[in-house]
């Protein structure tokens, strides 16, 4: 029997790690980067464990070539650890593994060294905590991110990360948005175009996620890709691999929610229709944030006929659009609830790692 074998069936640990479907390229390589600066381990994909703890073998798809994931994984480390990988069959199915050696120095993925603890890929040491000194409301919904993190798709971790970053810019910024009040919008210039740009970074990178999800999506269930979707030999071409081909896919699915719709979005992609995870209700209040970042971004937020469309009441025509630190806040809350009931859906459905 190889060693690989024997490993399979074995509680996970700081040297044994399952996985149902691929990773992206990224969580694989906090993954490594985690075995080799601690006692090396194997990672086993195609392998799912249940909710008594066991394992079933669920079997890999062959419809990517894996290897490249795997080899654009290590580029992102600063040192290339010693590694072996490659399909194997296992009870009639095909299951990938890699096995990761010990490395002899300090492997870091974004500046990050990470380290196998219980099971776990954490940081060696703890990432400086984000201290927030100002805003209640910026305070609780730092909480929050923490509680979301506990369990994430890749590309929530990546919008928590940024979201965060908005939060610290506000709490280090409260004279130039709110002098007065956090409910009531600055007056100033500066603040003013401050509070756009942080608007529509967060609606931003709410895109973003959903980009990133069907990416995820693809690479576990590569049969979703599959569709009546022209593509030019050209666009194919252009990309380097077989996963930058379905990173390309994503962002251009994201083209529609990009140009404020929402509902046709959900409705042309079905990986994301089918979690059946955002409401009528939802999907309405998305398409006027969306339609606030649009006016921010485009008209420098001087109200025109297509906003007024959107929004029946409470403005006019010509006038300038002014948002508080308050309203930004609870914007930002609000899609967070949003992406909270998507992810845990799709982790759901197409067995995401975590």
């Amino acid at each position: 029997m190889k060693e690989y074998e024997s490993m399979i069936g074995q509680e996970e640990s700081s040297t044994l790690e399952y996985k149902t479907v691929m990773p992206t390229s990224r969580n694989l390589a906090r993954e490594i980067c985690g075995f080799a600066n601690t006692k090396g381990g194997y990672i086993f994909i195609g392998i799912q464990i249940d909710i008594d703890n066991k394992i079933k073998i669920v079997g890999l798809s062959n419809d990517f070539h894996v290897n490249s994931i795997v080899h654009k994984s290590l580029d992102l480390l600063s040192i290339r650890p010693n590694v072996k990988y490659d399909y194997i069959s296992y009870l009639g199915k095909n299951i990938y593994y890699i096995f990761v050696e010990q490395s002899d120095e300090e492997i870091t993925f974004e500046g990050i060294a990470y380290i196998r603890q219980a099971g776990l890929t954490v940081p060696r040491t703890e990432v400086k905590k984000t201290t927030f000194t100002g805003y209640k409301k910026i305070q609780e919904i730092n909480e929050k991110l923490k509680v979301y993190l506990n369990k994430t798709t890749e590309a929530k971790r990546q919008l928590i990360d940024h979201y965060r970053k908005i939060l610290k810019i506000i709490d280090n910024q409260v004279s130039v948005l709110c002098p007065e009040n956090p409910e009531i919008p600055s007056d100033s210039e500066e603040g003013k175009v401050l509070s756009r740009i942080l608007f529509g970074s967060f609606v931003d990178n709410f895109e973003t996620y959903l980009s990133n999800l069907l990416y995820e999506i693809y690479l576990a269930r590569p049969e979703t890709l599959k569709s009546e979707q022209q593509v030019t030999v050209k666009e194919v071409l252009d990309c380097g691999d077989i996963q930058e081909f379905i990173e390309y896919i994503a962002k251009e699915k994201i083209s529609k929610l990009q140009k404020g719709s929402v509902k046709g979005f959900i409705k042309d992609n079905k990986q994301i229709n089918s979690l059946n995870a955002i409401s009528k209700d939802e999907q309405n209040e998305i398409e006027k944030i969306l339609q606030i970042r649009h006016l921010y971004t485009h008209r420098n937020g001087i109200v025109d006929e297509k906003f007024l469309k959107y929004f029946k009441e409470g403005y006019k025509l010509n006038e300038e659009h002014l948002v508080s630190v308050s309203e930004i806040c609870n914007k930002i809350s609000y899609l967070l609830i949003v992406i909270e009931t998507v992810d845990s859906a799709a982790i759901e459905k197409y067995k995401l790692g975590s």
